[in-house]
């Protein structure tokens, strides 16, 4: 029986600090070492970039990642090794490394450039046309990179059909909630459909407004996960793969049978196998499914992309406590990724706080266990209002006051940051953020923004399961029964404000029930206009139409009104702080947003 061990490397690398990411890769080679690598083995350590901006900073990478790749050849005597890096020839190339025996034996080129979302890799690589297949003794495997494996007639077939057993996949795959199960079952149908197993690797850790996961999975010929990667952990994914299996299963595929349909042997690379007769130890014993997308997946996420408080030199982070549900769940999050001696809270009441939110800002401060300052920002308040009272005079208080209110605040969190060092974290979310009930320069005031991709409603859940998580009301039960509070709350007469909605339909109610002992906010249905029935029809409600109406036109009609708060909302979102991705279709501005491109 032919059996290969296959290890992926699951690392979390820094863009552009090459010495780090080179002790990383050796580390994952050595642990590799460890679990019984030998001649005819693979190892696979990933090393990410993302493309720089400009051409100074892109001829540095260049080389730093060709010097990279050099020092690593001689690091990996008695293994084949994979490596990602920046391949410059006539043109740059996204490209994997196959290191033999301490030997470079040959490059891979991305061919599949993707150029949407965050990707912008058409514009600074050029795309590969080989597809090379490497022969190491009795073993044949191929390389490719990410989204190579995505498409049913790419690489991967070719490869399998030139006669690789083992496709190889490095991958920096950013995260979003759903994206485990859909990679995997990507590689499970890649494999099945190409008769192949698949060593499917991704990175983990964050890089501004991206996040990575992991998940790393090794696949068989019949789609099945042999071994599976933790999600936001670095890890060693390690496991045993029969090829024997995969040549009884080709007997079976016609395609086999067609010699044309093959590849060129000609474009087999043959590695040099050496000799040894080590015992190796038996591989770890598979782990099962870990965290899927939802609130699990989520609330991962966040902390784990907050390490970028040690990739960017702060030492603690701070957030503002107002005794709400986004600020403490904000809190929860940065104490489960951070520790809670690294993480610091502000109360800053005014005489409009009450003294609920007074009270459940420091019950939650002291559940954490984390230091908690009280710095009151009436005297500042009323300093504003004495300065613009001439200007303002004749005039009610309205959204200026709120707005000035949240300044203050933000400054005296930037205050905090640039004395002792600390990342601001802000604590808006999606749905907030998409309506416009944030405030510009206020509590969009920070250095990152862990819940700006998490709506409303699912703040209340994942707060919900850091509770029962940790087994006890990390945050308090009041926070959560209580009635939202902000610019929100203060604006009853906006469209889409709860209390507006209540209005429209008089038996919405802000709370419902949601288990035994336990309430959770309800998200009012959008009342229907214009007077038009209601019926039912398959369970689900439906507007009729009112006879000689266009209904495309009546429903949009009725949508403009509430749809206007986002519609002019993308300018303040392109000015907040990054955020960690939690949703399919993220907001994304800045570097990786719909305004970084030049036309």
């Amino acid at each position: 029986m032919r059996r290969l061990r296959v290890a992926l490397g699951q690392i979390n690398p820094t863009v552009g600090d090459f010495e780090r990411n080179v002790r990383m890769i050796v580390d994952a080679i050595e642990r590799a070492r460890a679990h019984g690598g030998r001649p005819g083995g693979l190892s696979r350590a990933r090393d990410h970039r993302l493309p720089a901006r400009r051409p100074p900073v892109q001829a540095r990478v260049h080389r730093g990642e060709s010097a990279r790749a050099r020092r690593g050849d001689a690091r990996v005597p008695g293994l084949s090794v994979v490596v990602g890096f920046v391949d410059k020839r006539d043109d740059i190339f996204n490209a994997a490394a196959v290191l033999h025996d301490g030997v470079r034996a040959g490059v891979y080129h991305k061919q599949y450039l993707p150029n949407y979302g965050v990707f912008d890799e058409n514009r600074y690589f050029q795309a590969g046309t080989e597809t090379p297949v490497f022969v190491a003794g009795d073993t044949t495997f191929a390389v490719n990179v990410c989204e190579d494996i995505w498409y049913p007639a790419g690489p991967t077939a070719v490869q399998a059909l030139g006669g690789a057993e083992l496709v190889v996949n490095i991958n920096g795959s950013p995260y979003h909630a759903g994206k485990a199960r859909f990679r995997e079952q990507l590689v499970s149908t890649r494999a099945v459909d190409d008769l192949v197993c698949v060593a499917y690797v991704n990175m983990v850790g964050g890089q501004d407004e991206l996040v990575f996961d992991g998940a790393s999975m090794i696949v068989n010929e019949h789609g099945e996960c042999l071994a599976r990667g933790r999600m936001f952990e670095e890890d060693l994914v390690v496991a045993d793969l029969d090829l024997d299996a995969v040549f009884r299963a080709r007997l079976h595929d016609s395609r086999a049978a067609q010699g044309e349909a093959r590849g060129p042997r000609d474009r087999h690379a043959r590695l040099a196998a050496a000799a040894s007769h080590a015992r190796r130890p038996a591989a770890p014993a598979a782990r099962g499914a870990g965290p899927r997308a939802g609130r699990g997946s989520v609330r991962c996420a966040g902390p784990r992309h907050a390490r970028l408080r040690a990739k960017n030199g702060f030492k603690r982070v701070v957030i503002g406590l107002s005794g709400g549900i986004d600020s403490s769940l904000v809190a929860a999050v940065a104490v489960e990724a951070l520790g809670r001696e690294n993480v610091a809270g502000v109360g800053m009441p005014s005489t409009y706080s009450s003294a609920g939110t007074r009270r459940d800002a420091q019950r939650l401060a002291k559940q954490l266990g984390i230091e908690f300052l009280t710095i009151p920002i009436t005297p500042l308040l009323n300093a504003y209002k004495r300065t613009l009272g001439k200007a303002f005079k004749g005039m009610k208080e309205d959204v200026t006051e709120e707005n000035i209110q949240a300044r203050i605040r933000g400054n005296l969190l930037m205050a905090l940051s640039n004395k002792f060092g600390w990342l601001v974290l802000t604590t808006g979310n999606k749905s907030e953020y998409g309506v416009g009930y944030t405030t510009l320069y206020g509590d969009m005031a920070g250095g990152f923004a862990v819940i700006k991709d998490v709506p409303k409603m699912l703040v209340y859940d994942v707060a919900r399961h850091v509770n029962t998580r940790a087994g006890r009301p990390v945050i308090p039960e009041t926070v959560f029964t209580r009635a939202p509070v902000g610019r929100a709350s203060a604006q009853p007469d906006r469209p889409g404000h709860p209390a507006a909605l209540r209005r429209a339909r008089p038996h919405s109610r802000g709370l419902r029930p949601g288990g035994p002992g336990r309430e959770r906010p309800h998200r009012p249905r959008l009342p229907v206009g214009h007077g038009a029935p209601r019926r039912r029809d398959g369970g689900r409600e439906r507007v009729q139409a009112p006879p000689g109406s266009d209904r495309r036109q009546d429903h949009a009609a009725r949508l403009r009104p509430r749809l206007a708060p986002a519609d002019r909302q993308p300018f303040p979102r392109a000015l907040g702080p990054p955020a960690s991705p939690a949703a399919a279709r993220p907001f994304r501005f800045g570097v990786f947003g719909e305004h970084a491109r030049s036309p």
